[in-house]
């Protein structure tokens, strides 16, 4: 009997692998989607939706449970949030569906920055109470940067004070987006039965608690006006952006359920309108439609315009999206998993590759072996693959010498994709091992940590031989140490957060560095002359060479960007790393014997840093976005705190549900322990978000203070450079 019921299970296993096969389903049907929104707005509920329905999984799986399948990590499940993008895979009316379900929470927007890179479409799911937050102005934004069409589902109809029609509003108003109601909902809060389909002109009624036994019945009398109203709005919509909708809607001929679909579908691939949807992915209500609407409306890899990337030499290169092209992919995703080692997650742009085949990594040039090809199911990697093809997204098993961002592509047929472009890290812990092992340790999982999330960095202080870490946010630093300590054993000791400050100048200043030397025989001789300029926000360093007549010889240049560089890694002021500067190299001199690229480099290096002094130099700190939501009552006392941390105000408006919505800016340093106060302050009824939003200068009277108490930073050792 068990060796019957193990049979049973393989059987059920090799069918649904064999359904998996990508191949076996035309290119046009294949979906690469996102699900990604705000924090809380239930995205990845929607998820473990869509794989129950689409029968991937056998039970739904509650994130307050802790069970979610797509929060496979302990902290994930402890907390109630994604930490980590997951993807999965499901067929749904015949057509398969890659899936990435992605954070919320603003310190791992790394995780959706990457996956958005590579995806096709995305659904976008907003709270029916708490609308456009801000987390969904920040992933719109990333999303409009890739040009990648969207559906919104307007989640948590359920819930009390949800209104669809105020979220349809915020979604035109505030993310300026061609919102279009492709449903309405029937009923809200505990009276939610159904929604109304606007493209069939049909009610839906969900009559069990499974949300299986869906009726389709008319459209409720109270309804019919507000539904022939929407319904007209979408035809006007759509008549916008398609001629053959347009003569009939002028014509006053009706249009067909399937006309108006294809019209959708072009309007949306197009990105000229966004369809809106709504239901409750808790209570099990229009799940299914919004799956019916990835089908119909969300392109296919066929329908997005192909990837254009660069040769080794810079010349344009354009890869279609077809098996027939040679194999490029883009390694989007790092992740070191504890039995089979490092995964790198793939999106196939081109072409097909076997596993066990060689590719070429083309920034780094070196060959990769793609031992095994896994499709994955957030953690779980046991469905291998014999050969991956366009429009694929998986994982290769092995892969050394890859890192995020990297193109692999097919020997002999190199092409350089467009990589991923990752913010800067806004704030720093020190951490201390407590023993030699713990050392050892401590240096391989933070190694391990950092080629997983670009966003994570890690360094030694040369004035203290600290190791600092830095994060996006603290939650994200909290992550990286709980990590630290469960899953790769660590004892350490943490200290308390330090913001990422950076220094920059604020006018030009010009200065000598020499660097000479005789110790007997052949010295080192460099002098060179620098000048140092401010440029825009965001600019970072630059490197410019105007030496004419050959007073330092063109093999010395490399050496005197490389000294202006390691001048910038730490300032004058309080050694932070000076931002925004352009330095160039305006004269100098050398021996025809004893110049060196060691002399030239210590040289450069006094040079820009003398300049730097010259040139003005302040501290630059990381200001925050700051959305507040508290009752009325609280309002005085929370505007109150905010100026106290020299927090802007910037806007005040009155939410749905009667409570204040402040928007504003703050220091990152002023915001530490923001949540308890906050807490006090409304006793506990008022929520807030937080997220970098740029850097600005430091008050002169802060600044003295931060530059005394730290002390001015030694100036560069010789033996700084010396190797």
């Amino acid at each position: 009997m068990l060796t019957t019921v193990g049979n049973k299970k393989k059987n059920k296993s090799a069918k649904w692998e064999a359904a998996l096969m990508p191949r076996a389903i035309p290119l046009e049907k294949v979906r690469n989607i996102g699900i990604a929104a705000h924090i809380d707005a239930g995205k990845t509920t929607v998820t473990e939706r869509i794989l129950f329905y689409t029968g991937r999984t056998r039970k739904l799986g509650e994130v307050h449970e802790g069970a979610a399948t797509t929060d496979w990590m302990e902290q994930e499940r402890e907390r109630g949030i994604t930490i980590t993008s997951a993807a999965t895979a499901c067929k749904w009316k015949g057509h398969f569906i890659n899936i990435i379900d992605t954070p919320g929470h603003v310190d791992f927007t790394v995780e959706v920055e990457r996956s958005l890179r590579v995806l096709d479409g995305v659904v976008a799911v907003f709270c029916a109470v708490g609308g456009v937050q801000p987390q969904s102005e920040t992933v719109w934004r990333q999303a409009n940067r890739y040009q990648i069409p969207r559906v919104a589902f307007v989640n948590k109809m359920d819930r009390v004070g949800a209104d669809f029609h105020n979220v349809l509003h915020e979604v035109r108003e505030k993310l300026g987006a061609n919102g279009i109601a492709l449903q309405i909902p029937i009923g809200a809060e505990d009276a939610f039965v159904g929604i109304v389909d606007l493209v069939e002109m049909k009610a839906l009624y969900y009559r069990d608690d499974l949300g299986i036994q869906i009726e389709h019945a008319e459209i409720p009398a109270d309804l019919k006006e507000t539904a022939r109203a929407f319904r007209e709005a979408l035809l006007e919509a759509v008549a916008d952006q398609d001629d053959v909708v347009m003569e009939k809607y002028l014509d006053g001929e009706p249009v067909e359920p399937d006309e108006l679909r294809v019209a959708i579908r072009k309007a949306t691939v197009a990105c000229k309108l966004v369809p809106v949807l709504c239901g409750s992915a808790f209570k099990n209500k229009g799940v299914q439609a919004l799956l019916d609407a990835v089908a119909a409306y969300l392109p296919s890899p066929q329908d997005v315009p192909p990837v254009v990337g660069q040769s080794p030499l810079g010349d344009e290169v354009v890869r279609a999206p077809s098996d027939d092209e040679p194999f490029a992919a883009l390694a989007f995703k790092v992740f070191t998993d504890p039995y089979v080692g490092r995964l790198v997650y793939l999106r196939v742009y081109s072409g097909r590759v076997a596993a066990g085949e060689t590719v070429l990594n083309s920034r780094s040039g070196q060959k990769v072996r793609l031992s095994r090809l896994v499709r994955m199911h957030a953690a779980d990697r046991s469905e291998e693959l014999p050969d991956a093809g366009t429009g694929d997204i998986c994982a290769a098993v092995g892969a050394k010498e890859v890192t995020t961002g990297d193109t692999l592509c097919q020997l002999g047929e190199p092409v350089i994709l467009e990589s991923i472009t990752f913010p800067e890290p806004v704030i720093s812990v020190a951490i201390e091992p407590k023993t030699k092992a713990d050392e050892e340790k401590m240096d391989a999982a933070l190694e391990r940590l950092a080629g997983e999330d670009p966003t994570f960095r890690r360094y030694t202080d040369a004035e203290t031989g600290q190791v600092i870490i830095s994060g996006m946010g603290e939650l994200h630093l909290d992550i990286i140490k709980d990590r630290l300590f469960r899953e790769f054993h660590v004892e350490a000791n943490v200290g308390n957060p330090q913001v990422a400050y950076k220094e920059a100048i604020t006018q030009p200043g010009e200065a000598e560095g020499r660097y000479v030397m005789q110790r007997g025989g052949r010295g080192h001789f460099g002098v060179v002359t620098i000048r140092v300029e401010p440029m825009e926000p965001g600019g970072g360093f630059e490197f410019e060479s105007r030496i004419v007549g050959g007073v330092i010889p063109p093999e010395f240049l490399p050496a005197v960007q490389a000294g202006a560089r390691d001048a910038v890694q730490s300032g004058v002021l309080a050694g932070f790393p000076v931002v925004d500067l352009k330095a160039i190299a305006i004269d100098g001199k050398s021996h025809e014997v004893d110049s060196s690229e060691v002399a030239y480099r210590i040289a450069a290096s006094r040079a820009v840093r003398a300049a730097i002094e010259k040139a003005g130099p302040v501290l630059m700190e990381p200001i925050m976005s700051i959305e507040v939501i508290t009752p009325d009552e609280y309002l005085g006392d929370v505007m109150a705190d905010i100026n106290g941390r020299r927090g802007q105000i910037e806007s005040m408006e009155t939410t749905a549900g009667g409570s204040r919505a402040i928007r504003g800016f703050a220091p990152l340093s002023e915001m530490f322990g923001y949540a308890t106060a906050l807490r006090s302050l409304t006793q506990g009824r008022a929520t807030y978000t937080m997220e970098p939003h740029s850097y600005r200068q430091v008050p002169e009277k802060i600044q003295r203070e931060m530059v005394g108490r730290v002390g001015v930073t030694r100036p560069a050792s010789d033996d700084d450079f010396a190797g």
